[in-house]
């Protein structure tokens, strides 16, 4: 039971009240209900699958040793931190017509959770590019809401890059992907959306957070500084869907995906990831004859890898299976070496030469893996392996990026 909340169980005789005691330390006691409120206002906060599940959203006035807190009232008191999560929204799956507006749908993640929706027979997808639609303009974005009124919103549109962009344009990373988020979430409660996806990133975690990396370590520590302002901004969004729902008992839920790769991905010479970065010069040095491929460090670090299509998939499964406060966790559970990897993609490019280490460079973090084991308890797992991921990806690189 978490300090600062007040709970209740059917048929609430008393009310079981944590606050903080002059040493700071959470206690526990039961008071009657009628003793402490000064001034009640309940809202339906939200209705869960069946009236078995009634949440509510209270705001008290108490003495002043007493913090604000929040009530959670049910037949099986639900807290609102851990609300039920299966079965409210099945009408997602059958109705192949609701109007589905994919924000971001040319990059990696939004290119394949539009591929995933047309193989499931959803027609009615919402698809604007940016010239089309420029999402960081507050009145554009109210102005595609009300002329287009869509049923869901899958949240991928975002500004990233790697670490040389975020430590040169860090007023860009923060601003525009706040300003994408707030117009998009906002305009999402306000025209009437059923629900909405915010998609993030592992990035959000501290930087040295326990490993496997769960939901609750979320602003339990700094957060690496070289991409801090991305992280920020991608926190906020998270804070931004729980507050609506709080306040407005609004549909937004949030998913955070480890590190991905598959098609569309970037393969820039400079600012790509550690996959498509191999892939790149293993395949650059079997078309120009190299004797070998330098790579840094001692490839010891341990890495997750989650193919897009495989995150796709997690996303419908969450729009269809998942209404809750905290965010979800998704990846592969399943970690390899860096020399593993490279290991791997070699084999799968066709490279013949000699793999060499330069251990005088760093090995950067030595371990980084996602807790995804509440998305597992909900029913979901990866089904794309590692070798199969490559071998789709690698097709996609030769039929599709300029060589």
């Amino acid at each position: 039971m978490t300090p600062n909340t007040l709970y209740c169980r059917w048929p609430f005789p008393y009310l079981f009240l944590c606050h903080s005691n002059s040493t700071n330390e959470a206690s526990l006691n039961p008071y009657p209900l009628t003793k402490f409120l000064t001034w009640v206002q309940i809202t339906i906060q939200t209705l869960f699958g069946s009236s078995s599940h009634l949440l509510f959203s209270t705001y008290y006035q108490f003495p002043k040793h007493i913090s604000i807190c929040s009530l959670s009232l049910g037949i099986f008191g639900s807290s609102l931190s851990q609300s039920p999560a299966m079965g409210e929204t099945d009408s997602f799956f059958s109705n192949k017509s609701a109007k589905i507006f994919v924000a971001g749908h040319r990059g990696l993640v939004g290119s394949a959770i539009v591929r995933k929706l047309q193989s499931l027979g959803f027609t009615n997808l919402l698809l604007r590019t940016h010239a089309d639609l420029d999402l960081t303009r507050q009145s554009d974005v109210e102005s595609f809401f009300a002329d287009e009124k869509p049923h869901y919103v899958v949240l991928a549109a975002a500004k990233v890059g790697g670490i040389h962009a975020n430590n040169t344009y860090p007023a860009d990373f923060i601003a525009i992907n706040l300003q994408i988020q707030t117009n998009v979430i906002d305009s999402s409660y306000r025209h009437g959306v059923n629900k909405i996806l915010f998609l993030g990133s592992s990035c959000i975690y501290p930087k040295f957070a326990p490993q496997p990396i769960p939901e609750n370590a979320l602003l339990s520590g700094p957060l690496e500084p070289t991409n801090e302002w991305y992280a920020v901004a991608k926190i906020a969004g998270i804070k931004m869907c729980q507050a609506y729902r709080i306040q407005h008992g609004f549909d937004a839920i949030s998913a955070m995906p480890t590190n991905l790769y598959g098609p569309n991905d970037n393969f820039h010479p400079e600012n790509s990831h550690v996959l498509p970065a191999l892939m790149r010069r293993f395949h650059k040095a079997k078309v120009e004859g190299a004797k070998e491929v330098v790579v840094w460090g001692t490839g010891s670090p341990l890495r997750e890898f989650l193919h897009v299509d495989d995150l796709a998939d997690a996303v419908v499964f969450l729009l269809g299976n998942y209404s809750g406060l905290e965010h979800v966790n998704v990846g592969s559970g399943k970690e390899v070496t860096i020399k593993e990897l490279a290991e791997l993609v070699k084999e799968v490019v066709g490279f013949e030469g000699e793999l060499v280490w330069d251990t005088s460079k760093p090995d950067g973090t030595p371990r980084k893996l996602m807790d995804s084991s509440k998305l597992a308890s909900l029913g979901w797992k990866a089904k794309i392996s590692l070798k199969d991921g490559l071998i789709d990806t690698y097709k996609w690189y030769l039929e599709n990026v300029k060589q």
